[in-house]
Protein backbone atom coordinates (compact mmCIF):
# COMPACT_ATOMS: atom_id res chain seq x y z
CA UNK A 1 0.00 0.00 0.00
CA UNK A 2 2.87 2.28 0.85
CA UNK A 3 4.51 1.33 -2.46
CA UNK A 4 1.52 2.40 -4.47
CA UNK A 5 1.61 5.90 -3.01
CA UNK A 6 5.13 6.56 -4.26
CA UNK A 7 4.36 5.88 -7.93
CA UNK A 8 3.00 8.37 -10.63
CA UNK A 9 -0.34 7.46 -12.09
CA UNK A 10 -0.07 5.78 -15.45
CA UNK A 11 -2.14 8.20 -17.44
CA UNK A 12 0.26 10.99 -16.50
CA UNK A 13 3.08 9.08 -18.15
CA UNK A 14 1.33 9.23 -21.60
CA UNK A 15 2.94 11.48 -24.36
CA UNK A 16 -0.43 12.77 -25.39
CA UNK A 17 -1.24 13.75 -21.92
CA UNK A 18 1.99 15.67 -21.54
CA UNK A 19 1.47 17.51 -24.88
CA UNK A 20 -2.03 18.46 -23.92
CA UNK A 21 -0.85 19.90 -20.65
CA UNK A 22 1.86 21.98 -22.41
CA UNK A 23 -0.66 23.42 -24.87
CA UNK A 24 -3.01 24.18 -22.05
CA UNK A 25 -0.31 26.05 -20.20
CA UNK A 26 0.71 28.05 -23.33
CA UNK A 27 -2.89 28.95 -24.06
CA UNK A 28 -3.40 30.14 -20.54
CA UNK A 29 -0.32 32.31 -20.73
CA UNK A 30 -1.51 33.85 -24.08
CA UNK A 31 -4.97 34.46 -22.72
CA UNK A 32 -3.56 36.06 -19.60
CA UNK A 33 -0.98 38.30 -21.27
CA UNK A 34 -2.68 39.25 -24.55
CA UNK A 35 -6.47 38.87 -24.36
CA UNK A 36 -6.69 40.83 -21.14
CA UNK A 37 -4.37 43.69 -22.23
CA UNK A 38 -5.93 46.98 -23.37
CA UNK A 39 -5.81 47.69 -27.17
CA UNK A 40 -2.77 49.74 -28.34
CA UNK A 41 -3.50 53.19 -30.05
CA UNK A 42 -1.41 55.82 -31.82
CA UNK A 43 -2.10 59.42 -30.82
CA UNK A 44 -1.62 62.81 -32.48
CA UNK A 45 -1.66 66.00 -30.40
CA UNK A 46 -3.74 69.03 -31.33
CA UNK A 47 -1.23 71.82 -32.03
CA UNK A 48 -1.53 75.57 -32.52
CA UNK A 49 0.17 77.19 -35.47
CA UNK A 50 -0.13 78.65 -38.96
CA UNK A 51 -1.84 77.00 -41.89
CA UNK A 52 -1.77 78.13 -45.51
CA UNK A 53 -4.35 77.11 -48.13
CA UNK A 54 -2.91 76.83 -51.64
CA UNK A 55 -4.08 75.97 -55.15
CA UNK A 56 -1.62 74.37 -57.54
CA UNK A 57 -1.84 74.95 -61.29
CA UNK A 58 0.41 74.86 -64.33
CA UNK A 59 0.84 77.77 -66.73
CA UNK A 60 3.16 79.39 -69.27
CA UNK A 61 5.06 82.64 -69.47
CA UNK A 62 3.71 85.16 -71.98
CA UNK A 63 4.92 88.66 -72.89
CA UNK A 64 3.12 91.46 -71.10
CA UNK A 65 2.74 93.22 -74.43
CA UNK A 66 2.78 91.70 -77.92
CA UNK A 67 0.93 92.72 -81.07
CA UNK A 68 0.33 91.61 -84.64
CA UNK A 69 -0.05 94.47 -87.09
CA UNK A 70 -1.24 95.04 -90.65
CA UNK A 71 -2.44 97.85 -92.91
CA UNK A 72 -6.00 99.10 -92.50
CA UNK A 73 -6.09 100.09 -96.17
CA UNK A 74 -5.25 98.04 -99.22
CA UNK A 75 -2.48 99.28 -101.48
CA UNK A 76 1.05 98.87 -102.71
CA UNK A 77 3.83 98.88 -100.11
CA UNK A 78 6.19 101.77 -100.85
CA UNK A 79 8.52 101.70 -97.83
CA UNK A 80 9.79 99.17 -95.26
CA UNK A 81 11.90 100.83 -92.55
CA UNK A 82 12.56 97.93 -90.12
CA UNK A 83 13.54 94.32 -90.61
CA UNK A 84 13.14 91.11 -88.59
CA UNK A 85 14.89 91.32 -85.22
CA UNK A 86 15.05 95.12 -85.10
CA UNK A 87 14.05 96.95 -81.94
CA UNK A 88 11.46 99.65 -82.50
CA UNK A 89 10.10 102.37 -80.27
CA UNK A 90 6.43 103.18 -79.74
CA UNK A 91 5.22 105.31 -82.65
CA UNK A 92 7.84 104.12 -85.13
CA UNK A 93 6.58 103.70 -88.71
CA UNK A 94 7.55 100.18 -89.75
CA UNK A 95 6.12 100.17 -93.29
CA UNK A 96 4.09 102.51 -95.54
CA UNK A 97 1.80 102.29 -98.56
CA UNK A 98 1.85 104.62 -101.57
CA UNK A 99 -0.13 107.64 -100.27
CA UNK A 100 -0.18 110.08 -103.24
CA UNK A 101 -3.95 109.82 -103.74
CA UNK A 102 -4.60 109.93 -100.01
CA UNK A 103 -2.54 113.11 -99.58
CA UNK A 104 -4.47 114.81 -102.38
CA UNK A 105 -7.76 113.80 -100.77
CA UNK A 106 -6.61 115.28 -97.45
CA UNK A 107 -5.66 118.60 -99.09
CA UNK A 108 -9.05 118.79 -100.78
CA UNK A 109 -10.87 118.06 -97.51
CA UNK A 110 -8.81 120.71 -95.70
CA UNK A 111 -9.60 123.32 -98.37
CA UNK A 112 -13.32 122.57 -98.16
CA UNK A 113 -13.18 122.89 -94.40
CA UNK A 114 -11.40 126.24 -94.63
CA UNK A 115 -14.10 127.55 -96.96
CA UNK A 116 -16.90 126.40 -94.66
CA UNK A 117 -15.14 127.88 -91.63
CA UNK A 118 -14.71 131.23 -93.39
CA UNK A 119 -18.42 131.31 -94.21
CA UNK A 120 -19.26 130.57 -90.60
CA UNK A 121 -16.90 133.29 -89.36
CA UNK A 122 -18.61 135.72 -91.70
CA UNK A 123 -22.04 134.83 -90.38
CA UNK A 124 -20.92 135.16 -86.78
CA UNK A 125 -19.10 138.46 -87.38
CA UNK A 126 -21.98 140.01 -89.34
CA UNK A 127 -21.87 142.25 -92.43
CA UNK A 128 -18.68 144.22 -93.01
CA UNK A 129 -18.94 148.02 -92.79
CA UNK A 130 -17.91 148.28 -96.43
CA UNK A 131 -20.81 146.07 -97.49
CA UNK A 132 -23.22 148.03 -95.29
CA UNK A 133 -22.11 151.23 -97.01
CA UNK A 134 -22.72 149.64 -100.41
CA UNK A 135 -26.17 148.44 -99.39
CA UNK A 136 -27.06 151.83 -97.91
CA UNK A 137 -25.95 153.59 -101.10
CA UNK A 138 -28.07 151.21 -103.15
CA UNK A 139 -31.11 152.13 -101.07
CA UNK A 140 -30.36 155.84 -101.50
CA UNK A 141 -30.02 155.48 -105.27
CA UNK A 142 -33.25 153.49 -105.52
CA UNK A 143 -35.03 156.14 -103.45
CA UNK A 144 -33.87 158.81 -105.90
CA UNK A 145 -35.06 156.68 -108.78
CA UNK A 146 -38.45 156.23 -107.15
CA UNK A 147 -38.79 159.96 -106.46
CA UNK A 148 -37.98 160.61 -110.10
CA UNK A 149 -40.61 158.08 -111.15
CA UNK A 150 -43.18 159.78 -108.90
CA UNK A 151 -42.29 163.19 -110.29
CA UNK A 152 -42.41 161.86 -113.85
CA UNK A 153 -45.80 160.30 -113.15
CA UNK A 154 -47.08 163.66 -111.86
CA UNK A 155 -45.71 165.49 -114.87
CA UNK A 156 -47.36 163.02 -117.25
CA UNK A 157 -50.64 163.29 -115.35
CA UNK A 158 -50.51 167.11 -115.21
CA UNK A 159 -49.80 167.33 -118.95
CA UNK A 160 -52.57 164.87 -119.78
CA UNK A 161 -55.19 166.72 -117.71
CA UNK A 162 -54.25 170.40 -117.77
CA UNK A 163 -52.62 170.63 -121.19
CA UNK A 164 -54.48 168.09 -123.30
CA UNK A 165 -57.83 167.41 -121.59
CA UNK A 166 -58.75 170.90 -120.32
CA UNK A 167 -59.27 172.37 -123.84
CA UNK A 168 -62.21 170.01 -124.20
CA UNK A 169 -63.86 171.64 -121.13
CA UNK A 170 -65.10 175.03 -120.11
CA UNK A 171 -64.03 176.14 -116.60
CA UNK A 172 -62.10 172.83 -116.25
CA UNK A 173 -60.47 173.63 -112.90
CA UNK A 174 -63.69 174.55 -111.17
CA UNK A 175 -66.76 172.74 -109.96
CA UNK A 176 -68.71 174.21 -112.92
CA UNK A 177 -66.65 172.46 -115.53
CA UNK A 178 -68.49 171.34 -118.70
CA UNK A 179 -67.65 169.54 -121.94
CA UNK A 180 -67.35 171.59 -125.11
CA UNK A 181 -68.13 168.59 -127.28
CA UNK A 182 -71.50 167.03 -127.94
CA UNK A 183 -71.70 163.49 -126.54
CA UNK A 184 -74.88 161.52 -127.30
CA UNK A 185 -74.34 159.37 -124.17
CA UNK A 186 -75.42 161.72 -121.39
CA UNK A 187 -74.38 159.35 -118.63
CA UNK A 188 -70.90 159.07 -120.06
CA UNK A 189 -70.69 162.84 -120.49
CA UNK A 190 -71.72 163.43 -116.87
CA UNK A 191 -69.22 160.85 -115.56
CA UNK A 192 -66.37 162.45 -117.53
CA UNK A 193 -67.20 165.90 -116.12
CA UNK A 194 -67.39 164.53 -112.54
CA UNK A 195 -64.07 162.74 -112.95
CA UNK A 196 -62.45 165.97 -114.19
CA UNK A 197 -63.76 167.95 -111.26
CA UNK A 198 -62.52 165.27 -108.81
CA UNK A 199 -59.05 165.31 -110.32
CA UNK A 200 -58.30 168.96 -109.65
CA UNK A 201 -57.68 168.67 -105.85
CA UNK A 202 -55.74 165.46 -106.47
CA UNK A 203 -53.39 167.17 -108.91
CA UNK A 204 -53.07 170.19 -106.63
CA UNK A 205 -52.04 168.03 -103.63
CA UNK A 206 -49.75 165.92 -105.77
CA UNK A 207 -47.99 169.03 -107.06
CA UNK A 208 -47.54 170.30 -103.52
CA UNK A 209 -46.05 166.95 -102.48
CA UNK A 210 -43.44 166.65 -105.22
CA UNK A 211 -42.54 170.34 -104.85
CA UNK A 212 -41.91 170.23 -101.10
CA UNK A 213 -38.40 170.15 -99.59
CA UNK A 214 -39.25 167.10 -97.45
CA UNK A 215 -39.99 165.06 -100.58
CA UNK A 216 -36.30 165.18 -101.45
CA UNK A 217 -35.16 163.71 -98.10
CA UNK A 218 -38.00 161.45 -96.96
CA UNK A 219 -38.65 157.80 -97.76
CA UNK A 220 -40.68 157.93 -101.01
CA UNK A 221 -42.40 154.58 -100.38
CA UNK A 222 -45.63 156.18 -99.12
CA UNK A 223 -45.57 158.82 -101.88
CA UNK A 224 -45.17 156.06 -104.45
CA UNK A 225 -48.28 154.29 -103.21
CA UNK A 226 -50.25 157.54 -103.42
CA UNK A 227 -48.81 158.20 -106.90
CA UNK A 228 -50.01 154.79 -108.04
CA UNK A 229 -53.53 155.62 -106.87
CA UNK A 230 -53.35 159.04 -108.61
CA UNK A 231 -52.14 157.50 -111.86
CA UNK A 232 -54.96 155.01 -111.74
CA UNK A 233 -57.52 157.79 -111.19
CA UNK A 234 -56.12 159.87 -114.08
CA UNK A 235 -56.03 156.78 -116.31
CA UNK A 236 -59.72 156.08 -115.63
CA UNK A 237 -60.55 159.69 -116.52
CA UNK A 238 -58.58 159.53 -119.78
CA UNK A 239 -60.16 156.22 -120.74
CA UNK A 240 -63.65 157.63 -120.28
CA UNK A 241 -62.71 160.89 -122.10
CA UNK A 242 -61.34 158.87 -125.00
CA UNK A 243 -64.65 156.96 -125.13
CA UNK A 244 -66.57 160.26 -125.08
CA UNK A 245 -64.46 161.63 -127.94
CA UNK A 246 -65.13 158.52 -129.96
CA UNK A 247 -68.89 159.04 -129.54
CA UNK A 248 -68.82 162.88 -129.95
CA UNK A 249 -70.38 164.57 -133.03
CA UNK A 250 -68.91 167.60 -134.78
CA UNK A 251 -70.94 170.65 -133.90
CA UNK A 252 -70.33 174.38 -134.11
CA UNK A 253 -66.68 175.13 -133.74
CA UNK A 254 -65.87 171.51 -132.95
CA UNK A 255 -65.09 170.08 -136.31
CA UNK A 256 -64.11 166.52 -137.17
CA UNK A 257 -60.53 167.67 -137.47
CA UNK A 258 -60.62 169.14 -133.99
CA UNK A 259 -62.09 165.93 -132.62
CA UNK A 260 -59.32 163.91 -134.26
CA UNK A 261 -56.72 166.22 -132.75
CA UNK A 262 -58.25 165.73 -129.31
CA UNK A 263 -58.35 161.96 -129.81
CA UNK A 264 -54.66 161.80 -130.79
CA UNK A 265 -53.57 163.86 -127.81
CA UNK A 266 -55.58 161.79 -125.33
CA UNK A 267 -54.30 158.52 -126.86
CA UNK A 268 -50.72 159.70 -126.46
CA UNK A 269 -51.42 160.70 -122.86
CA UNK A 270 -52.85 157.27 -122.09
CA UNK A 271 -49.67 155.65 -123.42
CA UNK A 272 -47.54 158.08 -121.42
CA UNK A 273 -49.42 157.23 -118.20
CA UNK A 274 -49.05 153.48 -118.80
CA UNK A 275 -45.31 154.01 -119.20
CA UNK A 276 -45.18 156.12 -116.04
CA UNK A 277 -47.08 153.47 -114.07
CA UNK A 278 -44.69 150.75 -115.25
CA UNK A 279 -41.64 152.87 -114.32
CA UNK A 280 -43.17 153.64 -110.95
CA UNK A 281 -43.81 149.93 -110.24
CA UNK A 282 -40.27 148.99 -111.29
CA UNK A 283 -38.75 151.66 -109.04
CA UNK A 284 -40.90 150.53 -106.11
CA UNK A 285 -39.75 146.92 -106.56
CA UNK A 286 -36.09 147.91 -106.79
CA UNK A 287 -36.28 150.03 -103.65
CA UNK A 288 -38.05 147.30 -101.70
CA UNK A 289 -35.32 144.83 -102.69
CA UNK A 290 -32.52 147.20 -101.72
CA UNK A 291 -34.17 147.97 -98.40
CA UNK A 292 -34.58 144.23 -97.70
CA UNK A 293 -30.92 143.59 -98.47
CA UNK A 294 -29.86 146.42 -96.20
CA UNK A 295 -32.13 145.20 -93.40
CA UNK A 296 -30.62 141.71 -93.58
CA UNK A 297 -27.12 143.13 -93.58
CA UNK A 298 -27.88 145.31 -90.58
CA UNK A 299 -29.63 142.49 -88.70
CA UNK A 300 -26.82 140.00 -89.26
CA UNK A 301 -27.24 136.23 -89.49
CA UNK A 302 -30.05 134.39 -87.75
CA UNK A 303 -29.28 131.67 -85.17
CA UNK A 304 -30.68 129.14 -87.62
CA UNK A 305 -28.28 130.26 -90.38
CA UNK A 306 -25.32 130.13 -88.02
CA UNK A 307 -26.34 126.68 -86.74
CA UNK A 308 -26.72 125.41 -90.29
CA UNK A 309 -23.28 126.67 -91.25
CA UNK A 310 -21.81 125.26 -88.03
CA UNK A 311 -23.20 121.86 -89.01
CA UNK A 312 -21.55 122.27 -92.41
CA UNK A 313 -18.22 123.02 -90.73
CA UNK A 314 -18.54 119.94 -88.53
CA UNK A 315 -19.31 117.82 -91.58
CA UNK A 316 -16.17 119.10 -93.31
CA UNK A 317 -14.15 118.49 -90.14
CA UNK A 318 -15.33 114.89 -90.24
CA UNK A 319 -14.14 114.74 -93.84
CA UNK A 320 -10.68 115.94 -92.83
CA UNK A 321 -10.60 113.43 -89.97
CA UNK A 322 -11.53 110.64 -92.37
CA UNK A 323 -8.79 111.69 -94.80
CA UNK A 324 -6.25 111.76 -91.95
CA UNK A 325 -7.40 108.34 -90.79
CA UNK A 326 -6.89 106.98 -94.30
CA UNK A 327 -3.35 108.34 -94.24
CA UNK A 328 -2.65 106.80 -90.84
CA UNK A 329 -4.15 103.51 -91.99
CA UNK A 330 -1.63 103.49 -94.84
CA UNK A 331 1.15 102.99 -92.28
CA UNK A 332 2.07 100.19 -89.90
CA UNK A 333 2.96 102.03 -86.68
CA UNK A 334 4.43 100.31 -83.62
CA UNK A 335 2.10 100.88 -80.65
CA UNK A 336 4.70 99.59 -78.17
CA UNK A 337 8.44 99.38 -77.79
CA UNK A 338 9.72 95.93 -78.64
CA UNK A 339 11.45 93.57 -81.02
CA UNK A 340 10.07 92.63 -84.44
CA UNK A 341 9.52 88.87 -84.38
CA UNK A 342 7.72 88.64 -87.73
CA UNK A 343 8.22 90.86 -90.81
CA UNK A 344 6.37 89.87 -93.98
CA UNK A 345 6.03 93.36 -95.53
CA UNK A 346 7.96 93.71 -98.82
CA UNK A 347 8.36 96.78 -101.07
CA UNK A 348 6.12 96.53 -104.13
CA UNK A 349 3.90 93.93 -102.52
CA UNK A 350 0.13 94.45 -102.75
CA UNK A 351 -1.09 94.55 -99.16
CA UNK A 352 -4.64 93.56 -98.23
CA UNK A 353 -6.41 95.50 -95.52
CA UNK A 354 -6.51 93.66 -92.20
CA UNK A 355 -3.90 91.01 -93.06
CA UNK A 356 -1.22 90.74 -90.29
CA UNK A 357 2.27 91.35 -91.65
CA UNK A 358 4.33 92.40 -88.62
CA UNK A 359 4.54 91.04 -85.06
CA UNK A 360 6.23 92.85 -82.15
CA UNK A 361 7.25 91.33 -78.82
CA UNK A 362 7.18 94.02 -76.15
CA UNK A 363 10.17 94.75 -73.94
CA UNK A 364 8.03 95.28 -70.86
CA UNK A 365 8.72 91.81 -69.44
CA UNK A 366 6.61 88.67 -69.00
CA UNK A 367 3.69 87.38 -67.01
CA UNK A 368 2.25 83.92 -66.45
CA UNK A 369 -1.05 82.72 -67.89
CA UNK A 370 -2.76 79.74 -66.28
CA UNK A 371 -6.15 78.10 -66.00
CA UNK A 372 -7.86 77.29 -62.68
CA UNK A 373 -10.49 74.57 -62.37
CA UNK A 374 -14.02 75.49 -61.38
CA UNK A 375 -13.57 73.62 -58.07
CA UNK A 376 -10.70 75.93 -57.08
CA UNK A 377 -11.59 79.25 -58.74
CA UNK A 378 -13.80 80.25 -55.79
CA UNK A 379 -10.75 80.18 -53.52
CA UNK A 380 -8.81 82.77 -55.54
CA UNK A 381 -8.86 86.54 -55.21
CA UNK A 382 -6.95 89.38 -56.85
CA UNK A 383 -3.71 90.00 -55.01
CA UNK A 384 -3.14 86.36 -53.99
CA UNK A 385 0.58 85.55 -53.90
CA UNK A 386 2.13 82.88 -56.09
CA UNK A 387 5.23 80.74 -55.69
CA UNK A 388 6.47 79.42 -59.04
CA UNK A 389 9.10 77.11 -60.38
CA UNK A 390 10.07 77.10 -64.03
CA UNK A 391 11.25 73.97 -65.80
CA UNK A 392 13.86 76.10 -67.56
CA UNK A 393 15.46 77.08 -64.23
CA UNK A 394 15.44 74.04 -61.91
CA UNK A 395 16.04 74.71 -58.25
CA UNK A 396 14.88 78.36 -58.46
CA UNK A 397 11.64 79.80 -57.10
CA UNK A 398 9.95 82.89 -58.50
CA UNK A 399 7.33 84.92 -56.69
CA UNK A 400 4.37 86.76 -58.18
CA UNK A 401 0.88 88.17 -57.63
CA UNK A 402 -2.48 87.37 -59.24
CA UNK A 403 -3.67 90.53 -61.04
CA UNK A 404 -6.37 89.14 -63.33
CA UNK A 405 -9.13 86.55 -62.90
CA UNK A 406 -11.45 85.99 -65.86
CA UNK A 407 -15.15 86.45 -65.28
CA UNK A 408 -16.04 83.89 -67.95
CA UNK A 409 -14.91 80.32 -68.35
CA UNK A 410 -13.09 78.64 -71.21
CA UNK A 411 -14.09 75.21 -72.47
CA UNK A 412 -11.27 73.09 -73.86
CA UNK A 413 -12.67 69.76 -75.05
CA UNK A 414 -15.22 69.72 -72.28
CA UNK A 415 -12.80 70.80 -69.53
CA UNK A 416 -13.94 74.01 -67.84
CA UNK A 417 -11.30 76.39 -66.51
CA UNK A 418 -10.96 80.08 -65.70
CA UNK A 419 -7.95 82.01 -67.07
CA UNK A 420 -5.82 83.95 -64.60
CA UNK A 421 -2.73 86.13 -65.01
CA UNK A 422 0.19 86.39 -62.59
CA UNK A 423 2.72 89.21 -62.54
CA UNK A 424 6.31 88.49 -61.53
CA UNK A 425 7.38 90.45 -58.46
CA UNK A 426 10.79 91.07 -60.04
CA UNK A 427 11.70 91.28 -63.73
CA UNK A 428 14.19 88.70 -64.93
CA UNK A 429 16.03 89.18 -68.24
CA UNK A 430 16.39 85.42 -68.63
CA UNK A 431 12.66 84.88 -69.10
CA UNK A 432 11.29 83.97 -72.49
CA UNK A 433 7.85 83.40 -73.89
CA UNK A 434 6.25 79.97 -73.50
CA UNK A 435 8.20 78.65 -70.48
CA UNK A 436 6.31 76.11 -68.35
CA UNK A 437 5.54 77.33 -64.83
CA UNK A 438 4.45 75.19 -61.86
CA UNK A 439 2.45 77.48 -59.61
CA UNK A 440 1.36 77.32 -55.98
CA UNK A 441 -1.19 80.04 -55.25
CA UNK A 442 -1.52 81.10 -51.62
CA UNK A 443 -5.27 81.71 -51.38
CA UNK A 444 -5.67 81.96 -47.59
CA UNK A 445 -3.42 82.04 -44.54
CA UNK A 446 -4.43 81.70 -40.89
CA UNK A 447 -2.18 82.08 -37.89
CA UNK A 448 -2.56 80.91 -34.30
CA UNK A 449 -5.19 78.27 -35.12
CA UNK A 450 -5.68 74.66 -33.96
CA UNK A 451 -4.21 72.18 -36.43
CA UNK A 452 -4.45 68.42 -36.93
CA UNK A 453 -3.16 66.18 -39.67
CA UNK A 454 -5.79 64.97 -42.09
CA UNK A 455 -5.22 61.36 -41.05
CA UNK A 456 -6.48 62.20 -37.54
CA UNK A 457 -9.90 63.18 -38.90
CA UNK A 458 -12.72 60.69 -39.35
CA UNK A 459 -15.28 61.55 -42.04
CA UNK A 460 -18.35 59.49 -42.89
CA UNK A 461 -21.97 59.93 -43.78
CA UNK A 462 -22.75 61.19 -40.28
CA UNK A 463 -20.25 64.06 -40.36
CA UNK A 464 -16.68 64.87 -39.34
CA UNK A 465 -15.24 63.54 -36.06
CA UNK A 466 -12.11 62.86 -34.00
CA UNK A 467 -11.65 59.97 -31.59
CA UNK A 468 -10.15 60.32 -28.11
CA UNK A 469 -9.54 57.78 -25.30
CA UNK A 470 -11.42 58.21 -22.00
CA UNK A 471 -9.85 57.44 -18.61
CA UNK A 472 -11.73 54.13 -18.42
CA UNK A 473 -10.14 53.12 -21.74
CA UNK A 474 -13.29 53.68 -23.82
CA UNK A 475 -13.00 55.41 -27.23
CA UNK A 476 -15.02 58.66 -27.46
CA UNK A 477 -16.14 60.16 -30.81
CA UNK A 478 -16.34 63.96 -30.87
CA UNK A 479 -17.80 66.06 -33.76
CA UNK A 480 -15.44 68.73 -35.08
CA UNK A 481 -15.68 71.64 -37.50
CA UNK A 482 -12.93 72.04 -40.07
CA UNK A 483 -11.56 75.16 -41.72
CA UNK A 484 -8.92 75.42 -44.43
CA UNK A 485 -6.30 72.82 -45.24
CA UNK A 486 -2.84 72.96 -46.76
CA UNK A 487 -1.04 70.78 -49.26
CA UNK A 488 0.96 69.03 -46.51
CA UNK A 489 -2.10 67.21 -45.21
CA UNK A 490 -2.82 69.54 -42.30
CA UNK A 491 -6.30 70.91 -41.59
CA UNK A 492 -7.62 73.71 -39.41
CA UNK A 493 -10.05 72.64 -36.64
CA UNK A 494 -12.30 75.49 -35.58
CA UNK A 495 -14.29 73.64 -32.92
CA UNK A 496 -14.48 70.29 -31.09
CA UNK A 497 -10.91 69.99 -29.75
CA UNK A 498 -8.52 71.87 -27.49
CA UNK A 499 -4.83 72.59 -27.81
CA UNK A 500 -2.65 69.73 -26.60
CA UNK A 501 -5.50 67.20 -26.65
CA UNK A 502 -4.39 63.70 -27.78
CA UNK A 503 -6.42 62.46 -30.74
CA UNK A 504 -6.40 58.88 -31.92
CA UNK A 505 -4.87 58.50 -35.36
CA UNK A 506 -7.61 56.96 -37.45
CA UNK A 507 -5.75 56.77 -40.74
CA UNK A 508 -7.12 57.82 -44.07
CA UNK A 509 -10.66 59.04 -44.63
CA UNK A 510 -13.37 56.41 -44.60
CA UNK A 511 -16.23 56.78 -46.96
Amino acid sequence: MAESKGKMPGWLKSKWTIGFVVLLVIGGIYWFFFRHRAPAYQFTPVTRGTIVQTVSVTGNTTPIASVSLGFQNSGTIARVDYKLGDTVGAGAVIASLNIANLSAALQEAQATLASAQAALDGLVAGTRPEQLAIDQNAVAQDQIALRNAITSAYTSSDTAVHADADPIFTNPRTASAALTITVPDATLATRVVDERVALEPVLTAWNAQVSSASFITSDPTGAAEQATQNLTQVSVFLNDLADALTKAQPAGSITATTLNTYKASIAADRTSLATALSALTTAQTALAGAQGTLALAQAGSTPQEIAQQQAQVEQEQAGVAAALANLRNAEIVAPIRGTITEQDAKIGQLATAGTPLVSILGTGGFEVDAGVSETDIGKLALGDTASMTLDAFPGETFSGTVFYIAAAQTNDQGVISYPIKIAFDKPDPRLKSGLTANIDLETKKKEDVLVLPQYAILQNDNGTFVETLAKNGAVTTTPVTLGIQDQNGNVEVTSGVTEGEQVITVGLKTQ
